[in-house]
């Protein structure tokens, strides 16, 4: 019988090993302050072969109107509702919403103190969801889209904001935050091509925005500073990890990221939310998303998937939540190598910690000497 060798006897002792750490070969843990969690790095995995899974890459030419999509102008839902013919960003309520207002209260029955007290807590939800129609035309996506058409979309996340906030500040529904968030590419479930996002409002906050406030709470009472507001000076000072920047906005790879091409938007200022915003902030904004976009289309020649959200101020929140909360957005695109290979988090990433292969100096190198300017072809 063959045995394999010892792992132990067939390396090199620790007394061996280079007493010089290298971040682009040795693997070692970053700290997300937003999350309170830890990354592993691995960056010499990045040098091993791929064998697994590949994306298909669908290159499509698609009309600037598709009679068949339920979000195009005029078009005729899945409920039977009908569009209007919009011109411009169109929002409406969810046909198929996650959550609903009118549902009855949930009440529990168990004891606090019995086992299914402890162990089994259900919490009702209530809410509204909305699609968020981004231009009328079918064929767009951000990065192809102006900057006029971008700033529309921008307006309409901050009108939505502000309607939402009235509604529940008046007592005439229980909204406490808005999650606005796009899906973009079959990779992340897409199954429509219609350049939309969503927005859910809910009657709580949820478990990744709350875990966020709660950290930037604790840190702007153990330092009297926000902790993004520090992290904005630390990257203009660093340089290193910056992808695109103007006056308002920075976007950055974090240093923290896990999807390999993972970034984040942050605003140079104290905005608690688009509520904030001036038109010079909206148009901003807007600039900082196209170029962004081009870059992720440009990096693999493809139409880059991601998943994105917005972070902000809750709705109805106390004024140390609201002054702790800073508008950023998240950039979680899942492509690794190529357009075809996209990264997977299972086996010790489900059970350990979250873990990548490229570093995030890396990644931001790769971004920035991409243009923001050129398309690749669609057809």
């Amino acid at each position: 019988m063959q045995h394999l060798l010892n792992p132990l006897t067939s390396t090199p002792t620790y007394q061996q090993m280079t007493n010089e750490f290298d971040f682009t070969n040795h693997s070692h843990r970053r700290f997300n302050p937003l999350s309170n969690t830890y990354v592993l790095c691995s960056p010499h995995r990045a040098k091993r072969p791929w064998q697994g899974a590949r994306e298909e890459i669908k290159k499509v030419a698609l009309p600037n109107y598709d009679p068949k999509c339920y979000l195009c102008p005029g078009n005729v839902r899945a409920t039977g509702d009908v569009n209007p013919k919009f011109e411009a960003t169109f929002v409406f309520p969810n046909d198929y919403p996650a959550v609903k207002l009118d549902q009855p209260n949930y009440v529990e029955e168990e004891s606090k103190d019995s086992l299914k007290g402890k162990l089994l807590k259900t919490q009702g939800v209530k809410g509204k969801c909305f699609v968020i129609c981004f231009s009328p035309n079918h064929s767009l996506t951000l990065p192809v889209m102006s900057i006029p058409e971008i700033t529309n979309v921008v307006e309409a996340w901050t009108s939505l904001y502000n309607s939402l906030q009235r509604e529940a500040l008046s007592g005439n529904a229980p909204y406490k935050y808005l999650q606005i968030f796009e899906n973009k590419g079959f990779a992340m479930g897409c199954s429509n091509p219609h350049p939309h996002g969503q927005a859910w409002c809910l009657d709580v906050v949820p478990t990744e925005v709350d875990n966020e406030l709660q950290n930037m709470q604790k840190y702007h009472q153990e330092n009297l500073t926000h902790m993004l507001g520090d992290y904005v000076k630390l990257e203009l000072q660093e340089k290193e990890r910056i992808v695109v920047e103007n006056d308002s906005f920075i976007v950055v790879v974090p240093y923290w990221a896990l999807w390999p091409f993972e970034t984040l938007l942050i605003a140079k200022e104290h905005l608690r939310s688009t509520q904030d915003f001036t038109e010079k902030h909206k148009q901003d904004l807007a600039e900082v998303l196209k170029v962004l976009t081009t870059k992720y289309d440009n990096l693999f020649n493809t139409s880059f998937p991601y998943s994105m959200g917005i972070h902000q101020a809750p709705l109805q929140c106390s004024e140390h939540e609201k002054d702790a909360s800073w508008f950023h957005m998240h950039f979680y695109p899942p492509l690794l190598r190529s357009a075809t290979v996209k990264k997977f988090c299972v086996g010790f990433e489900m059970l350990g910690e979250p873990q990548r292969d490229l570093t995030s100096e890396q990644a931001a190198a790769r971004l920035q000497e991409l243009s923001g300017d050129f398309h690749f072809s669609r057809n």
